[in-house]
C-alpha cells in the first residue's frame, strides 16, 4: 500500500467515525456501550483477527522463524481457541486491539522511508493508536470504563467526534497534497 493511500483511507475512517458519533449519537451509544462483551462482534473480530493473523504466521519468510512456522501457528491457533473458554470476558476488545495491530504494520510499512515529513501526521496516529491498543489488550474492561465516560456527558463525545472529525480532515488534505 502506498503512503497516499494509507494516508486517505485512515483520514476517511476518522472522518466516517466522527461523523456516526456526531449524526447518530444515540444508536452510537447503544452500539458501542453494547460492544465490549457483544457475541456477534467478539465471534466476527475474532475471527477476521485468526485468519488475518494465521495467514501472517503461515507466511512467514525463513529469516522470521518460517522454518517453525506450522508449529507457530498450531501455538496460536491453540491458545486463541482456549481463551474462548478460559478468558472469554471482553474477547471482543482484545481482538479488536489485535486487529488494530495488524492494521497499524500496514499502515507503518507505507510510510516507513518515505521522503514527506507530512507522513508524520499518519504515523503519530499509529502511535498513539498502538499505545491505546496494547493498554486494552492488558485492561480490556477499561474500554468499557472510557465509553461510559464518554457518554456521561454528550459533549465530551461531541468534542471526541469532532476531534476525529478534524484530525481525519487533516489527513486527507495532507494526502491531497504528498
Amino acid at each position: 500500500m502506498s503512503l497516499f493511500y494509507a494516508t486517505i483511507a485512515t483520514g476517511l475512517f476518522l472522518i466516517l467515525c466522527g461523523g456516526t458519533l456526531i449524526f447518530n449519537y444515540n444508536p452510537s451509544q447503544k452500539i458501542l456501550k453494547a460492544f465490549p462483551r457483544s457475541k456477534p462482534a467478539t465471534y466476527i473480530l475474532m475471527a477476521t483477527a485468526i485468519i488475518w493473523f494465521s495467514f501472517k504466521i503461515y507466511n512467514l519468510p525463513s529469516s522470521e522463524f518460517g522454518d517453525y512456522s506450522t508449529i507457530l501457528l498450531v501455538i496460536f491457533l491453540s491458545i486463541t481457541f482456549a481463551s474462548f473458554y478460559l478468558v472469554p470476558d471482553f474477547l471482543g476488545v482484545r481482538a479488536l486491539a489485535g486487529l488494530t495491530l495488524l492494521i497499524a504494520d500496514i499502515l507503518l510499512d507505507a510510510a516507513f522511508m518515505q521522503e514527506p515529513t507530512s507522513r508524520l501526521f499518519l504515523v503519530s496516529f499509529v502511535y498513539l493508536a498502538i499505545l491505546f491498543v496494547l493498554i486494552l489488550g492488558v485492561v480490556p474492561y477499561v474500554l468499557r470504563d472510557v465509553i461510559n465516560w464518554f457518554f456521561k456527558i454528550k459533549f465530551r463525545v461531541q468534542i471526541l467526534a469532532y476531534a476525529l472529525s478534524f484530525y481525519g480532515i487533516l489527513l486527507t488534505y495532507v494526502a491531497l497534497n504528498y
